[in-house]
């Protein structure tokens, strides 16, 4: 079983060819979401072309931290420095006093299988009580957030509208906003952050693996759609939260990133990321796209494919990753993605929808292909419907819009990088 496990070739600073500009300083956003620029950090001459995330300019917001009580939604991504100390740690070994850790889906210490119910514990290492927001809650209560005066949101985000990080921020925002505590956020690249595509959601399908009008792909990094939260106005009641930024130095959103630390348990390399917007929509259909294999998100089949496809894989339980996955213990064939050219993704700044069209029109009980997930992953009753007429992948395309170009207007005004 593989957890947490680095990919192959991470490592927390990312070199990079060009010269990318020096350091950008913190942001401070008030609540009326404007951001102002404060003193400039210095960085190390052989870090000016190196992508610094915001975690890792501890000197931009340490002295921030001083004398306050702070709570930190955080979880195995929250690391610092080459030696991927977690910012816990980190921030304790200097003296800031930790009330409490909030752990979003999968856990603080990530080691809850995908959907697994996460119970409220007390960290063993730290002794730190974590609260679950991914059990019989998403969102603090004021009891949670008692004695609290600061709240850090630290998470490595994928950039897709269905990985629950970006909901997590939602009702950390919310509940801060209503109690009138301060939220950091600790800015970390978006590896898929080079594109903005898909079907912009419909709130009438809102849930907890959507809940705003997005596209699938939504080219923002956290701190960036935290802004685009308050200024949307998407809080309850329109609130606004009080947001303190600190900026990932030397990035744009054309740049490749590596993650140092897998995600979640299930993406476990760059590939299976750079692949997950476009795979995980068979989440929501009858077929396994590789939960129980040593490489989920980069295959994907059914047995009902024996003789239309070559390939194949079994997918088997493996606890605390993918405890009872599809079509678990039976042999699917189907599309081998783990050599797939990701150059592709990046050149056409698209996710891949004529993988999910073949295999429906390959699979031969079709009535039998969709479950009821795959609205909540679409955001829209109209993907499946349009898959089942047989439009083509421009047709389907082009019904995107206006509503994904006037996307890309406004997330303009929330951008930190070009």
């Amino acid at each position: 079983m593989i957890k947490h496990i680095g990919f192959s070739i991470g490592c927390l600073l990312l070199n990079l060819a060009t010269s990318c500009g020096t350091a950008k300083a913190p942001v401070h956003v008030t609540q009326k979401n404007k951001s102002v620029q404060t003193k400039q950090q210095r960085l190390p001459q052989a870090a000016q072309n190196e992508i610094i995330t915001g975690a890792d300019q501890t000197a931009a917001y340490i002295g921030y931290l001083k004398n306050r009580k702070v709570g930190m939604v955080v979880n195995p991504t929250s690391i610092i420095g080459n030696n991927k100390t977690t910012l816990v740690d980190s921030l304790l070994k200097r003296g800031i006093s930790i009330k409490k850790i909030f752990g979003p889906e999968h856990g603080f210490r990530g080691d809850a299988s995908d959907g697994a119910k996460v119970n409220n514990a007390v960290d063993a290492k730290t002794g730190i009580p974590v609260i679950s927001l991914y059990g019989s809650k998403t969102k603090p209560t004021p009891a949670d957030l008692k004695g609290i005066d600061l709240m850090i949101f630290d998470i490595q985000d994928v950039g897709a509208r269905f990985y629950t990080y970006i909901s997590t921020l939602h009702y950390i925002m919310e509940a801060c906003a209503q109690n009138n505590i301060e939220l950091m956020v600790l800015d970390r690249p978006n590896p898929n952050g080079f594109y903005v595509d898909g079907p912009v959601l419909d709130t009438a399908f809102r849930s907890f693996v959507g809940m705003h009008p997005i596209p699938v792909v939504h080219g923002m990094t956290i701190a960036e759609y935290a802004q685009m939260i308050n200024g949307e106005g998407w809080l309850k009641g329109k609130a606004k939260c009080k947001l303190k930024l600190i900026k990932i130095a030397n990035y744009n959103h054309a740049m490749p990133y590596v993650l140092p630390v897998n995600p979640s348990p299930n993406l476990n390399s760059a590939q299976s990321i750079l692949l997950y917007p476009g795979i995980c929509f068979f989440e929501g259909t009858t077929l396994s796209l590789g939960r129980g294999t040593a490489y989920p998100f980069q295959v994907v089949g059914h047995p009902a494919l024996k003789g239309k496809y070559s390939f194949s894989f079994t997918p088997k339980s493996i606890p605390g990753v993918s405890d009872n996955p599809p079509q678990k213990n039976v042999e699917c064939y189907g599309t081998d993605y783990r050599n797939y050219n990701t150059d592709t993704i990046r050149n056409e700044r698209r996710l891949n929808l004529n993988w999910l069209i073949s295999f429906y029109q390959n699979f031969p009980e079709k009535a039998k292909f969709f479950n009821a997930y795959f609205t909540k992953l679409a955001g829209t009753n109209k993907l499946q419907k349009q898959i089942e007429a047989g439009q083509t992948e421009k047709q389907i395309r082009d019904s995107w819009e206006p509503e994904l170009s006037r996307f890309k207007e406004t997330r303009k005004k929330y951008l930190l990088y070009n």
